[in-house]
């Protein structure tokens, strides 16, 4: 019997990954429903990959698309928009051959072996953004910042921020909203791996940094500041650096999950970045933190989105190519750390629910706080297939969660908090929407204690915004 293999379904969201974006000039936003509350007052910016193929060839993984940055600027009730690419000298070098030229995450460069040695690796700027008063940072885990423009955000090009001297500075700075301080890391491959600290004032320059070596090669993505405290921790994934070195294998293909190693979680006192305590406790995955805060007892609360293994990987790199096959699903947990010692006091889940890109109120950054605003699966989702398709709040206080209910195939990125300008304590959420029914992408702003109710407004934006990773929120002084 001869059977005929079922065609493969392109999944209804691959368009909004797939398709390149394109840059357009400042444009007033139409308003599909709602109105602009008066009291948005600022500047939203998101990053992600925005170009996934070139002549033909995908990228190796969704991390290695090019960066591309969205801006809305909001002003008495209405909103421009803007849409550029980040100029990095890669993205320029491989415009102009129209081809890829560089290694990236998931891609070793073309051509024969030996060939292969003296191609860079490509700063893709895709990752976050930074928002500082006299400019905007793209950023991306293995380099440097890129500065762009905050209005119109072309690219004015590397940023050493007085102090960096090439070394990479994370995509996932934490600031401190009464200081106004900033603080990041970089990891420095070498002889002996080396995170670096950076203490930053409020314009980006680097005031202070410290240096810690790690074991072997880790993956490091984020952390969070909780107190007097950063807290990182380090998941039991390692880069085999000889393959690497070789090119023979891309840094995603290189990377091993060891689970017999386990976690290990640094405290460091974020005043003199020196280092507390480090700790190995159970093996976990995670990318993101949520928030943390430090208690009257002095021990350390925390917030992460934990995987069990090290599947998010191969399932982010599936994303690139329109069709998820890999399941991995990540789940609210909470820490609790005592500083001094390094010993977890407890962990537990306090989601059963697929989620990611945990945020807070910029305002409760480090604080104790009693909300957390994620991405998330509907209840209904396959969530081996489907990309994350609605936003939500997780109340501590009440235990209950929140959701929005965007309808089907609609796919939101990570939700945005926007302090209210008029009114401190309300605030708005921000996140862009790719809508597979119309093949386009929106702007929808919620009420940030109503998520459960209609968007307050919904913008149409001029091209579909391919998804992305991060974004941040500049209120207008």
């Amino acid at each position: 019997m001869i059977t005929t293999p079922k065609p493969v379904q392109t999944p209804s969201w691959a368009n909004g990954i797939l398709t390149p974006a394109q840059e357009f000039a400042p444009t007033p936003l139409d308003i599909l429903s709602g109105t602009v509350s008066a009291g948005l007052q600022g500047s939203l910016y998101r990053n992600g990959p925005a170009f996934l193929s070139r002549n033909g060839q995908s990228v190796g993984h969704w991390f290695d698309g090019d960066g591309g940055i969205l801006g809305v600027h909001f002003q008495a009730g209405q909103a421009i928009g803007t849409y550029r690419y980040v100029q990095t000298a890669g993205w320029q070098r491989e415009e102009q051959a129209g081809r890829y030229l560089l290694a990236g995450y998931g891609m070793l460069p073309p051509g024969a072996w030996l060939t292969r040695f003296d191609k860079d690796v490509k700063n893709v700027a895709n990752t976050s953004v930074l928002a500082l008063p006299d400019k905007l940072l793209a950023l991306w885990e293995g380099g440097m910042p890129h500065a762009l423009n905050l209005q119109t955000l072309e690219t004015i090009g590397l940023d050493d921020l007085d102090g960096l001297k090439g070394r990479p500075f994370s995509a996932h700075p934490k600031r401190d909203p009464h200081t106004g301080e900033i603080y990041n890391f970089g990891l420095t491959i070498g002889a002996k791996t080396r995170l670096n600290l950076y203490r930053s004032d409020r314009t980006g320059k680097i005031l202070h940094e410290q240096a810690i070596p790690l074991k072997g090669v880790p993956v490091l993505h984020d952390f969070a500041i909780a107190g007097r405290y950063l807290v990182f921790c380090i998941p039991p994934v390692r880069i085999q650096v000889l393959p690497l070195l070789a090119r023979v294998k891309s840094f995603s293909d290189a990377m091993a999950w060891q689970p017999e190693l386990g976690t290990e979680i640094l405290i460091i006192d974020r005043e003199t970045l020196q280092l507390v305590s480090r700790t190995t406790t159970d093996s976990w995955y995670q990318w993101h933190f949520g928030n943390g805060y430090e208690d009257a007892a002095g021990l350390i609360h925390l917030e992460i989105a934990r995987y069990p293994d090290f599947q998010t990987n191969q399932r982010l790199k599936e994303v690139a190519h329109g069709q998820i096959q890999t399941s991995a699903v990540a789940t609210l947990w909470r820490l609790c750390l005592d500083p001094r010692s390094g010993r977890v006091v407890s962990m537990q889940q306090v989601l059963d629910r697929s989620c990611e890109f945990p945020v807070s109120r910029p305002q409760d950054v480090g604080q104790p706080f009693r909300y957390t605003y994620l991405s998330g699966h509907r209840p209904s989702s396959q969530l081996r297939t489907e990309l994350f398709n609605t936003i939500a709040r997780f109340d501590y206080q009440t235990g209950t969660l929140t959701e929005a209910d965007l309808g089907d195939d609609r796919y939101p990125t990570e939700p945005i908090y926007a302090p209210d300008a008029q009114q401190p304590e309300q605030g708005w959420i921000l996140t862009v929407v790719y809508d597979s029914h119309h093949d386009r992408s929106e702007l929808w702003i919620f009420d940030s204690d109503r998520l459960e109710a209609e968007p307050v407004c919904r913008l149409a934006l001029p091209h579909i915004i391919p998804i992305g990773f991060h974004g941040t929120w500049q209120s207008h002084s």
